[in-house]
């Protein structure tokens, strides 16, 4: 017998159900565990922001027209570019070992960023198919995954203030 001959006749399977349930528990389950760890390890990291603010207020934050608005493409761009040349400076004022710390500091944010974006899509994916299953509105797709994330959100928050009362 099909889902969907399961479904018409009123008799669905607990089992699926719960695999579905499973599913969308572990998906975000996936989104918590990537999120959480680049808290911990970011924290560990000793990157002195310090050095970073004094290394900003030597370098001159390039000034730029305000006309490129007019066209706000062209504004854009014009934007990034200024900035992009102002973190080159102050990276630039930074001695070889601050240097390296942030490197790595961006670097293990951004491995932790990828893996995380890559659970939220599977979490969407379980999400959907839950929905689906019971044959649920949109708006409560969108309610779940706005649930989720902030259950991740408010986890990793309150661990991280944890953190910080003990480092008090």
């Amino acid at each position: 017998m099909s889902l969907e001959d399961a479904r018409a006749s009123g008799k669905t399977d607990g089992v699926h159900d719960l695999i579905l349930w499973c599913g969308f528990v572990g998906a975000w389950l996936l989104v918590l565990g990537p999120v959480y760890q680049a808290a911990v390890e970011l924290r560990e990291e000793e990157l002195e922001r310090d050095r970073l603010e004094d290394a900003a207020q030597l370098v001159e934050e390039p000034q730029g027209s305000g006309w490129w608005w007019l066209l706000p493409p062209v504004g854009y761009v014009v934007a990034v570019r200024r900035q992009r040349r102002f973190r080159h400076a102050v990276f630039h004022q930074l001695g070889p070992d601050a240097q390296r710390d942030l490197v790595r500091y961006v670097d293990k944010a951004t491995g932790w960023y990828l893996v995380a974006i890559g659970a939220v899509l599977i979490a969407a994916k379980e999400t959907w198919e839950l929905h689906e299953h019971y044959e649920w509105p949109a708006w409560a797709f969108w309610a779940l995954m706005v649930a989720a994330s902030a259950v991740v959100v408010a986890y990793v928050t309150r661990c991280a203030s944890r953190w910080h009362r003990l480092n008090e």
